[in-house]
Parts: C-alpha cells; structure tokens; sequence
C-alpha cells in the first residue's frame, strides 16, 4: 500500500516517489480544478460583457442621434406669397358643404362653380349682392355668380392660388430634408420638407419648433395625400406661427375626426375637414371642393 505524503510537493516532487498512481491522480484533479476556474471566469466575463451589450442597446432607443430626429437646415425659407387668395379662408373650386354647426372666422370663396355649391350655411345673399352672409361664418362668402367685382375677384385670386401652390411645389435646397408615411411623434425645425409619396400624422402628434425664431417658415411637399387620423394634434413650440407653415398637398387632404391642425393647406384638389376637427390655417383648394363636418377654421 502506498505511504501517503503530508504535501503535495513532496509526493509529485520528489524522485523517489513512493505512490507513482497516487500522485496522478492529483494532478488530474488539480488540473481540472484550474479547469473550473477559468470556466466560471470565462462565464463571468461573458455575463458582464451581456449586461454591458444590453445596457447599450436600451440607450439607442433614446440616443438622440438616432435617424428619427430631424436634422436642423440651415437654408432660411421665404413665406409663400398667396397675395389675393390670402383674402380667404376657405378657397375652392368645385364647391364648399357644411354639415352644421360649423364656425368660420374668415371669407369664403368658390370659383368657378356657382353660389348653389355652397350647402349647409343657410346663406343670406341680397338681390344682386356681390356676397353673401352666415351665421356660422363671421366673415363673407363670395361665389362666380354673384354680382361684380366678385367673379374677377375670384378668378384673380383662384390664379394666385394655383402661382402659390406652384411656388410651394418648387421649393427646393441643397438641405431639404426627406420624410415618408408617418410623421406623427416628430419634431420638425424650420425648413423645406419633401415626401415623394402620401403623408400622414398617425401615430403620435406633429411639432413643429421655430427655435425662437417667430419669422421661421416651413414648407411640406407632398406627392399624394395628407392624412390625420382621429384626435393627431399639429403643435406649435418655440414662437412657431399657423400662418408660417405651408402643406403642398399634390392630390387631396383629410383631417380627421377631433384633430387639431395648424397651417395653410395648399392642395391641388380636394380638403375634408372630419367632424370636430379644428384648423387654424386656411384650407384652399384648387381644384375641387372643401368639405366640413362642424368644424372650427380661424383664419391665420
């Protein structure tokens, strides 16, 4: 039987070995016991570097360089001159429904349809009065068939519309910024925007930041259509203006039911205003016609 040592150096060490199987077998187990440590080593710097990797991920979602912030443009926009379309609040050209109870802070105009296009008002129009009048509209409406100077009126200020609509169209800048699909949850700084494609404000509210800057003017281009869906809110921050913000509509536009929207709504063909949507702005209309649910439009 072999003779057990006190130490571990003195029986693998020495060169008498008097248990040759014995120290073997303590090396083996010392052996896997190094083994075992650098594998829990190993699993903890492997745990560390998870925790490091996580915590990484989790500050992208709110790193502010991510591509959802809108890079501030340093090409100073000039406001879109509407010159006499600017007289109006609603400009259209096939025809203005209302479904009561609507109010309208601002004139009314429709060209080239006549005055029978404009529904749901309960006008007042006096015998060969050049306008007419409504309860719900403090302001005038004027339509092609009315006494003169009204249809030239129109007519000039359906031109300058359609001259306003092309300026809009043709904005451009070497920093115009691209934007797609939804916009909501975005905030926008002064500058020319473009979407190739319809838009819309669906998930989340619209800013837009003037950054102190009450003169600042934004421009949206927009191929298609705009949409807002149910309650979208456009907000104004750091002095931004109504009368400062421009939407190129390249087809039609509809502002859904309870959105609150801000801006001059250019749009080639058509506007719907969803019932209790509010709009401080204008909604002018090349085209077609505007339509309005019992809304509140003030002019800006």
């Amino acid at each position: 039987m072999c003779e057990l040592h006190n130490s571990f150096p003195k029986l693998c060490n020495t060169s008498g070995l008097r248990c040759p199987h014995l120290c073997t077998v303590v090396i083996i187990r010392s052996q896997l016991k190094i083994e075992k440590m650098r594998t829990i080593k190993l699993l903890s710097t492997l745990a560390i570097v998870s925790v490091v990797l996580i915590i990484g991920c989790k500050k992208d979602e709110t790193n502010p360089s991510n591509p959802n912030v809108i890079p501030v443009q340093t090409t100073v926009q000039a406001k879109v001159n509407l010159n006499s379309a600017g007289d109006y609040v609603i400009l259209a050209g096939s025809g203005v429904s209302n479904v009561p109870t609507s109010a309208i802070t601002g004139n009314i105009g429709l060209s080239p349809a006549a005055g029978t296009f404009l529904t749901g008002f309960s006008l007042i129009l006096p015998a060969g009065g050049a306008s007419s009048t409504s309860a719900q509209v403090t302001g005038s409406l004027f339509a092609s068939n009315y006494a003169v100077p009204t249809p030239s009126n129109l007519t000039t200020a359906k031109g300058d519309l359609t001259t306003a609509y092309n300026d809009a169209a043709g904005r451009t800048c070497t920093d115009i910024v691209l934007i797609a699909g939804n916009i909501g949850g975005l905030t926008l700084t002064p500058g020319l925007y473009k979407s190739s494609g319809a838009l819309e404000i669906s998930s989340g509210n619209l800013t837009f930041d003037a950054m102190g800057d009450a003169n600042a003017v934004f421009i949206i281009q927009i191929a298609s259509t705009l949409t807002t869906t149910s309650g979208r809110q456009v907000i104004l921050s750091g002095g931004a203006l109504a009368s400062n913000i421009f939407w190129q509509v390249g087809t039609s536009a509809t502002i859904g039911t309870t959105s609150i929207f801000k801006g001059i709504i250019l749009a080639d063909q058509s506007i719907a205003l969803k019932t209790g949507a509010t709009l401080d702005g204008r909604a002018l209309a090349r085209i077609g016609g505007v339509t309005l649910q019992g809304n509140t439009i003030v002019k800006h």
